[in-house]
């Protein structure tokens, strides 16, 4: 592999492991991918943690994302799911391929309140072609409950 691929294939994870270490770096990069990924940014979720395959962000419980029991919107909540299950996916996909959900779907397990943390690990295959992975996002309020489970298929393309 040259060295041109081998930089493009972490493009994503070497922005995050730069941004980063700055002050205020962790909120540049998730601007910075809200911006990429409009609709996702409209939860204002940070990115906590991220590496070739793992993600971990945080969305903030506020009005905007409030539904009429004063709880966070399960739309709101599967918006943070596929940001967690994409940044995973994609990491690992980045500069070798492109990827897009085929599939979404969520299990509520109870009312989310507090800030919500999604977390997801997630592999791909290292062959070429089109492959469906489906990756994981568990999403936990500030006591570590779990609140609900992302299931997201992505259709990848690996050149």
């Amino acid at each position: 592999m040259s060295t041109q691929v081998q930089r493009k294939s972490l493009g994503l994870v070497s922005a995050w492991q730069r941004l980063s270490r700055l002050p205020c770096g962790k909120s540049l990069f998730s601007f910075f991918v809200g911006r990429s990924a409009r609709y996702t940014g409209t939860i204002g979720a940070k990115v906590i943690d991220f590496g070739p395959g793992v993600a971990q962000v945080e969305m903030q419980d506020r009005p905007l994302v409030r539904n009429h029991l004063k709880s966070v919107h399960a739309i709101a909540l599967m918006n943070l799911g596929e940001l967690c299950t994409g940044l995973a996916v994609m990491s690992l996909v980045d500069g070798r391929g492109r990827g897009i959900v085929s599939q979404l779907s969520m299990e509520y397990m109870k009312k989310a309140r507090g800030t919500i943390t999604g977390t997801c690990e997630a592999t791909i295959p290292e062959s070429q072609g089109s492959h469906d992975v489906v990756a994981e996002g568990i999403l936990r309020d500030e006591s570590g409950d779990t609140v609900a489970i992302a299931r997201a298929q992505w259709r990848i393309e690996i050149f």
